[in-house]
Formats: C-alpha cells, sequence, structure tokens
C-alpha cells in the first residue's frame, strides 16, 4: 500500500518535470515477495501433540523457498532437561530450504497445508527482512513457554507486527469456550499419560477464558483464525490455501465433556469396597493403603515443587494440592503399623480426619470461585475415598 501511494504522488509531478512514467517506474520496482503461513497436523510424540506452524517466505528474484521455523530445540545441549524442570526452556529460530523442512514431515506422515497471505508488498518485504533479522544466530533464541511464547504465538506476532496490529484487534473476540487447559487435554487425549499430566498438573490459571487471539497458541487455530482475518481495504487476509502433504496418521482430536457423575459413582465404589476390605482384610487395606499415601504424597510434593520451585506458571496455586496431599506421607508410619496388626497412636487417627477434610475444602473453593479450577472430577473420585479411610480408621475403638 505505501509503495503504491508513493507511485501514485510521483505519477502526479513527473509530468510537470518531464521524467519517465508511473507505468516505468512500476516495471524498476523491485517484486515483493511471497509470504505463507504453514500448519502442521498433530504427530504421533509427545512433543508434536499440539501440531506445528512455520513461516515460508519465497524470494522473487531466485524462487527460493525458505521456510523461518520458531520450534527447533536441542535435547543433547548442555542444562536442558535442568532447564526444562525449572520451566527455563530456551527454543529458536531457524531458517532452512523450504523443502528440507517439509522432508520432515512427509516422512512422519502428519498433514501440512499452506495459506498465503495478501499482503501489501511494503508489508511483506518489511516482514520478510525482520524474519531474516530474527533468524541470526545472536537473535534465534527465545524463552518458550507452551501456552505464551510457543511456535504458532511467534507466527502469529510477526504477522500482526507486519500488519500494524491489524491481526490482533481482529482476534481479539472471545473463543467458543475454549481454556488452556481444554486445549490441552483436547490435544494429549491421545497419549493417556501426557493427558493425566495436564489434568492434574494445570492450576486455575489455566482455566480462564481465551480470546481468540490466545487460543492461536494452538497452531490450527491460528489458521482457522487466519481465514475469516481481513486487511484494512476489506480483502481476505488469506489470498490462496492448498494442501501440501497428505495426513496419513490419526486425526486432531476433538474435545470431549468429563462426566463428573460417573467419577463420584467410581468414588462411591472405591469407597465401599475400601470400607468392607478394612472389615474383613484390615492388613490387606493396610497395604494398600501405604501405596496410596505414598503415591498421593509424592504426586503432592511434585505440585509443591511446581509452585514454589519453577516458572511453570500455569501449575502455581494447584487446588489439587488439597487431593493429592503431601500430608499423606505423616499417614505412612502409622499404615505400616497396621500392616503389622499393631493400633497406631491417637495422631494417626486426627490426621486422617484432616487429610478426608481438605477435599471438602477443594469443593468449598470449587463451588464459590468466580473461575473455578476444573477438576470437580478429581474431587467426586477422591473424596469418598479419603473419607473411607477416616471412617475405618479415623473412629475410636
Amino acid at each position: 500500500m505505501l509503495l503504491a501511494q508513493a507511485l501514485l504522488w510521483l505519477a502526479l509531478l513527473l509530468p510537470v518535470s518531464g521524467h519517465a512514467s508511473i507505468a516505468e517506474l512500476a516495471a524498476t520496482a523491485p517484486p515483493a515477495p511471497r509470504i505463507g503461513v504453514v500448519t502442521m497436523q498433530p504427530g504421533e510424540i509427545f512433543w508434536e501433540r499440539f501440531g506445528h506452524n512455520a513461516l515460508v517466505v519465497i524470494d522473487p528474484t531466485t524462487g527460493q523457498a525458505t521456510s523461518y521455523n520458531f520450534g527447533f530445540f536441542d535435547l543433547g545441549e548442555p542444562g536442558f532437561i535442568a532447564n526444562f524442570i525449572r520451566g527455563d526452556m530456551s527454543y529458536r529460530l531457524v531458517a532452512l530450504p523450504f523443502h528440507e523442512d517439509m522432508a520432515v514431515y512427509r516422512q512422519e506422515g502428519r498433514g501440512v497445508s499452506i495459506q498465503w497471505l495478501d499482503l501489501a508488498p511494503a508489508d511483506a518485504q518489511a516482514l520478510a527482512n525482520a524474519l531474516a533479522v530474527n533468524a541470526r544466530p545472536e537473535n534465534a533464541r527465545y524463552g518458550y513457554d507452551y501456552f505464551l511464547d510457543n511456535c504458532s504465538t511467534r507466527v502469529r506476532d510477526a504477522i500482526d507486527g507486519a500488519l500494524g496490529g491489524g491481526l490482533e484487534r481482529h482476534m481479539a473476540t472471545p473463543s467458543e469456550g475454549s481454556t488452556y487447559r481444554t486445549e490441552a487435554l483436547r490435544l494429549a487425549s491421545p497419549a493417556t499419560l501426557m493427558w493425566l499430566g495436564f489434568d492434574i498438573g494445570l492450576g486455575p490459571s489455566a482455566d480462564r477464558p481465551l480470546s481468540r487471539w490466545e487460543e492461536a497458541f494452538v497452531p490450527m487455530r491460528l489458521a482457522d483464525a487466519l481465514r475469516g482475518a481481513r486487511l484494512a481495504d476489506g480483502r481476505p487476509l488469506v489470498s490462496e490455501e492448498y494442501e501440501i502433504l497428505p495426513h496419513r496418521i490419526a486425526p486432531e482430536p476433538q474435545g470431549s465433556t468429563r462426566r463428573w457423575k460417573w467419577w463420584a459413582l467410581a468414588g462411591l465404589l472405591v469407597a465401599g469396597a475400601v470400607a468392607w476390605v478394612g472389615r474383613h482384610r484390615p492388613r490387606v487395606l493396610a497395604a494398600l493403603a501405604l501405596s496410596g499415601w505414598m503415591l498421593a504424597g509424592s504426586v503432592g510434593a511434585l505440585f509443591l515443587f511446581i509452585w514454589l520451585g519453577t516458572a511453570h506458571r500455569f501449575g502455581w496455586a494447584n487446588h489439587n494440592l488439597l487431593l493429592f496431599n503431601p500430608l499423606c506421607w505423616l499417614l505412612l508410619p502409622g499404615a505400616w503399623q497396621r500392616l503389622r496388626g499393631r493400633v497406631p497412636r491417637a495422631w494417626f487417627r486426627r490426621m486422617l480426619w484432616v487429610v478426608a477434610a481438605c477435599p471438602l475444602v477443594a469443593l468449598l473453593a470449587y463451588w464459590v470461585s468466580a473461575i473455578p479450577q476444573r477438576h470437580l472430577h478429581w474431587i467426586m473420585l477422591l473424596l469418598p475415598v479419603h473419607a473411607a479411610l477416616a471412617w475405618v480408621w479415623g473412629r475410636r475403638s
């Protein structure tokens, strides 16, 4: 747009001075690069579950297509695992030939589509220049965050910068009920342990409703938003879209609703089994309780570490600490005494009731919070179990 306006002004001035025509000037103006967004469907390895995307730039003079990919990391980098645990991950932007980038996804069977952007020549050139500068080794690294600063948000922000904030204004509308938790669980659902980790490990900040701008941390969501985006003059931002590689593995998962009533039924059944085994096989119950409390205390200790010792902000203040309670470790000596056929001291009974009361606190917090942590199904599952253990062993003989 800026280039067209400049040529128009020159056309008005040149007839007076007797210089070249506007057609001649337009012929000598350097052609603009072509910019596209490539979106890769989810893969089968856990770090591929969220899908991926990149920007492709075609040089108009050479025809060379360069992929600007923000998703590179090095597992062999010194300190990578420790940094991952602390939430201080470092990713980088890599510029590589487009056909080399696509070869990886072809081998993995992941579908790839491209959306060509109808940018003004000056905007396209500015974006290409910015990407080239960003890809230099001294500029390529950035602090990665799964939700706030990842490969997709970097692509989104680069396009928005070229449009002077126009994309963010277009995507400022609310999403259709998405949260960081719902998107994470949806995409992680084929990998059970990954789904479980997200479900119990995310805290209340992951349950805030998202705008479409925030929802674009998922590459496929960004592609959806680009389809409906408009430029300042009303033209569609995407001029053309088509498939580059077919998707040959499991498709992108769809969302599902967890029925807390079924979880409550399971909790009641387990609580009934606890009561029966406690009466007829007390040492069997002691062995099961010993294992269960050790696991619950370990999970709770992990939640505390994430909250107090890492930068994983979406795991902070996790209300599941009231369900997977570190206080369960204090019950282990009493369970060991029960396993040996002995009667624990009175503090064991009191601690049982403290642990059993914590899920009630979690339930109260769920009902009084304006934006509650979405873990009602876990409360309904574990509250009856903790209560049954307190009922069996927490009463005076």
